[in-house]
């Protein structure tokens, strides 16, 4: 079985640029291929994840993946799917991110000698001639042909800056400086940047006169259609320390039903029998198949003992069994102890606000044990905490905290 056989059956494949091309180059080839990171945050999130597993099935299959880092496209901003202008980056916040997700990506991808390469399109982009660029490159594009893009067909109604429509110009030159540089002849990435893509296969096929391919894949989404990957606290970050592996295994234990054969499907590498069996599993049994993907996936982001941890905490307090030292834990002091619970809550960023801690309780949404707090001004007692000095809080159904007295 091909790459391009796995990625359809897993469901990753979405638009591609000539698909019979593509097929029988990924059986009878191994090709080089880029997929690009604008680095706008600190960390990767759970929607780059879909890209990462695509740049590794494809590396396991022996082909050899670039991972281009957006140092240049970073400082404009690509407008896809954006009502308003990406705000403008500067060129030290972009150095940091690039440098954290060089890390990050190293989980997923084997980058040694010769196995894969990481640029970054600073290195040729902030050093072009404006008028050069217009004459090499800005002639094979049609200016009609870009304001059909879907990638700006929703700012053209607010408004789009000359600045942004660079964007598309900019990404097809990268494809065209790896296609001269590393022999890179397919691009990948999310659905959402088809149109971009598209121009960059066209302008290597024109300005090349030589083969060049595209294939998207989709995006990480419910059964109902909504992105994946947001939660109470913002996106689910593949940083432990924006997002801990514990909330990770928890965001994925506790996904809808519909949406377990997806995520097993494109966010793990077991067989597909594996996912389809896991898949038909139904009522309470389908909790099962919900623990091995909460399992798996923490395991390739945070690593197997930290997906142990995770998997042993969510048992202590959903199993009746494990240890309850993984679950969250927040210090307090022993005057703490003593405190309106609301601001030690909030303190502990257990709740973003005093406000907040007040709703939860009006709602019933706050437990200490079993028991319901009901007052909004109530304090700790020291009958609430056990011999080890700690305590449980749980937040709505799902959320659980651990008190202990320093």
């Amino acid at each position: 079985m091909s790459v391009y056989d796995v990625l359809k059956e897993r469901g990753f494949l979405k638009q591609l640029s000539h698909e019979d091309e593509i097929k029988e180059l990924l059986e009878k080839e191994k090709i080089t291929f880029y997929i690009g990171f604008d680095p706008t945050a600190d960390s990767l999130h759970v929607g780059h994840f879909i890209a990462l597993m695509v740049m590794s099935h494809m590396q396991r299959a022996g082909h050899r993946p670039i991972c281009l880092l957006g140092g240049g496209t970073g400082m404009v901003g690509d407008p896809s799917g954006k009502d308003d202008m990406r705000k403008m980056l500067t060129p030290e916040f972009i150095s940091h991110n690039i440098a954290c997700f060089k890390k990050q990506m190293a989980r997923f991808i084997d980058f040694s000698e010769g196995q894969a390469i990481m640029v970054n399109n600073a290195d040729w982009l902030l050093e072009l001639n404006y008028i050069e660029l217009l004459r090499d490159v800005g002639v094979h594009f049609s200016v009609n042909r870009m304001l059909t893009a879907e990638c700006f067909k929703k700012r053209l109604e607010k408004g789009l800056s000359f600045f942004e429509f660079n964007y598309m110009i900019m990404q097809s030159y990268d494809f065209l400086q790896l296609f001269k540089k590393h022999g890179c002849i397919m691009q990948l990435g999310g659905d959402d940047q088809w149109s971009n893509m598209l121009a960059g296969v066209e302008l290597i096929r024109r300005k090349e006169q030589k083969p060049a391919y595209c294939m998207t894949c989709k995006l990480l989404t419910t059964s109902d259609g909504r992105k994946m990957g947001k939660t109470e606290k913002g996106a689910l970050w593949l940083d432990p320390e924006k997002t801990s592996p514990y909330d990770f295994y928890q965001y994925w234990r506790n996904i809808d039903d519909s949406d377990v054969e997806n995520c097993l499907s494109l966010l793990t590498f077991l067989p597909m029998e594996e996912v389809r069996r896991l898949s038909s599993l139904q009522d309470a049994e389908i909790n099962e198949a919900k623990k091995v993907l909460a399992y798996e996936v923490t395991k390739l982001v945070h690593g197997e003992a930290e997906a142990e941890k995770a998997q042993q905490a969510a048992e202590a307090l959903f199993g009746g069994g494990g240890a309850l030292t993984d679950v969250p834990t927040i210090e307090i002091t022993a005057a703490d102890a003593e405190g309106k619970i609301i601001d030690v809550l909030a303190a502990g960023k257990i709740f973003s606000s005093k406000r907040e801690a007040r709703q939860m309780i009006q709602q019933g949404g706050l437990y200490i044990g079993e028991n319901t707090v009901s007052d909004p001004e109530a304090s700790f007692a020291p009958s609430m905490f056990d011999a080890e000095k700690s305590l449980l809080i749980r937040k709505g159904k799902k959320k659980y905290f651990r008190l202990i007295i320093q």
